[in-house]
């Protein structure tokens, strides 16, 4: 048995999903912008795969545009909103990904925003207080700040955050990366402005995501070199991978309370036998708070040990792939920037178990067992 926990990731491909996308790749193969029948079927399967996306978020078609996943789609929110209206100061938070700090942090660097980052307490949550005053103080302001931590789980109140934001008139981008295709979007109730979906994270294929724009934001392109994507995005279309993301959602919106059910009761079985099994066990963030973080991810912290160094690791060759935050940093031994930021015990061993409709109970019972036998070793 080898058991894949690390859907936070990414995750399986949905054979339904390919089923769709199989065609375009060896059978409707014209080129969108092409004006003969064969780039006009396309360009109109992708026309569909936008107006289903939109339906499911309740935004228009003419608010979705396809990008190459998530990180794309979050730079072009924070770059081109700096660069088309003239932001001069950005609020974020130190405990966003990558493809927001590293954004945020070449904008100050060349001078063009001025950066504060919330305040943030020793479970991971947002001083929305020190939001509302800093906004209070400067109201011309880009918000970016992320539905859920992909590393400890953490759900933000992103309702409330859209509402302090309207009040000062503030841009408000979130990256939904997490959320999408696990929580239902509306786009109208909601209030923000960007949000993100990379088709990946919940089953579809991986080089693809989109953005939602506000229609009230008109920026600029962050890619040239085309009018496609309504001249927003230049570059031919990955257009099996647009049928894909719209075919994975569609598919995440059908069954998400079945599956919601189904992962939470993993979630919950390992929490239960990890505390059971392991002396000291402790869960990082809001990670095991129930409706306070992702039913789809849990962050756990087992005791200080030398072992600890060698976790993954350990994990990996007893046949259980997990990860210690996100992928994007995989290689670079530095730490979790997002554990630091909250205070984390770094002598502890820090792991993140990530679950998708695939796993099941005995894949659970097996990753428990394995972590329990590797502590057991080292305290013997």
């Amino acid at each position: 048995m080898r058991v894949y926990l690390d859907n936070a990731a990414t995750t399986p491909l949905d054979k339904e999903v390919f089923e769709v996308m199989a065609p375009f790749m060896l059978e409707h193969y014209g080129n969108p912008s092409s004006i003969h029948a064969h780039g006009r079927q396309v360009r109109a399967a992708i026309e569909g795969a936008r107006k289903t996306v939109a339906g499911l978020i309740n935004a228009s078609p003419s608010e979705v545009f396809f990008t190459s996943g998530g990180t794309e789609a979050d730079n072009l929110a924070i770059i081109c909103t700096v660069k088309s209206l003239g932001i001069k100061h950005a609020i974020s938070s130190p405990l966003e990904h990558h493809a927001v700090l590293h954004s945020l942090e070449v904008l100050e660097k060349n001078g063009e925003v001025e950066l504060t980052m919330l305040r943030v307490d020793a479970a991971g949550a947002l001083d929305l207080a020190h939001l509302e005053a800093t906004l209070s103080a400067q109201p011309r302001t880009l918000v970016s700040l992320m539905h859920a931590n992909n590393e400890l789980g953490n759900l933000n109140d992103l309702q409330t955050i859209s509402e302090i934001c309207q009040k000062y008139g503030a841009v408000l981008h979130s990256d939904t990366v997490q959320t999408m295709g696990h929580y239902r979007h509306d786009v109208q109730a909601l209030g923000a402005n960007f949000l993100v979906g990379s088709a990946h994270k919940f089953h579809g294929p991986k080089g693809v995501g989109f953005i939602y724009v506000d229609s009230a934001i008109k920026i600029h392109p962050l890619i040239q070199g085309g009018s496609q994507e309504r001249n927003m995005r230049g570059g031919t279309e990955n257009v099996y991978g647009i049928i894909g993301l719209a075919k994975a959602l569609e598919i995440a919106y059908r069954d998400m309370d079945e599956h919601h059910r189904h992962i939470q009761g993993l979630k919950d079985r390992m929490i239960t036998k990890l505390r059971e099994q392991i002396e000291d066990v402790q869960f990082n963030g809001l990670s095991a708070e129930g409706d306070k973080s992702l039913y789809t991810v849990l962050n756990v912290s087992l005791p200080a040990s030398e072992m600890n160094e060698m976790l993954l690791f350990n994990l990996d060759i007893n046949k259980v792939s997990a990860s210690g935050g996100s992928a994007c940093t995989s290689g670079v031994d530095l730490g979790s920037h997002v554990l630091r930021a909250i205070g984390a015990d770094m002598e502890r061993g820090n792991v993140r178990f990530s679950f998708s409709k695939y796993n099941t109970a005995d894949e659970i019972d097996y990753a428990v067992a394995t972590l329990a036998k590797l502590y057991q070793k080292e305290t013997v």
